[in-house]
């Protein structure tokens, strides 16, 4: 019923999924299932306190990826873009919490590694811009856009997180 209500909340409001229940969209990269670093990924989403909500592997199409990255067509690295994330497999998820959006970017470290600090994702774990790892949304509607490329409304699963009294007040 809870579910229910949210979705249709977020149906009503164009902002979407606010405050406890922001959605935010975090992809691992094709280097990033290679090098066997999911697992490390999803932990540091769940320590932080944040509610995975989907997940899926999935061997994304070009077409699904020139969409997703529609907003960098005209950048000369977008064609190396395409190829690179279509080449492997890449593990689509869905977080959920307060400022999650903003908060997994955080988390994330800066786009290019070389600018992200010690303890952050990219900071322990790339050393170029083209193999960084991760993508995460960069604002709550990029997120809602993310989401609804990536996922159906029935892969998503709303379920009562039992730690969320020891995270939120």
């Amino acid at each position: 019923m809870i579910c229910l209500l949210l979705m249709i909340f977020s149906n009503l409001f164009p902002t979407g999924w606010t405050g406890f229940n922001e959605r935010g969209f975090i992809a691992v990269k094709p280097d990033g299932v290679q090098r066997r670093l999911v697992g490390e990924i999803i932990q540091r989403f769940e320590k932080k306190g944040f509610q995975l909500v989907g997940m899926k592997l999935v061997q994304a199409s070009e077409d699904l990826l020139r969409e997703h990255y529609r907003d960098l067509r005209d950048k000369p690295f977008f064609k190396g873009l395409v190829r690179y994330m279509s080449s492997g497999p890449i593990v689509a998820m869905v977080w959920q919490g307060l400022d999650v959006v903003k908060m997994s970017r955080r988390v994330l470290g800066e786009t290019n590694p070389a600018n992200s600090l010690p303890g952050t994702i990219r900071g322990d774990y790339c050393v170029e811009v083209g193999r960084n790892v991760i993508h995460g949304s960069d604002s709550v509607e990029s997120a809602q856009r993310e989401i609804s490329l990536w996922f159906r409304p029935d892969e998503l699963e709303c379920w009562e997180d039992s730690s969320a009294q020891w995270i939120y007040e």
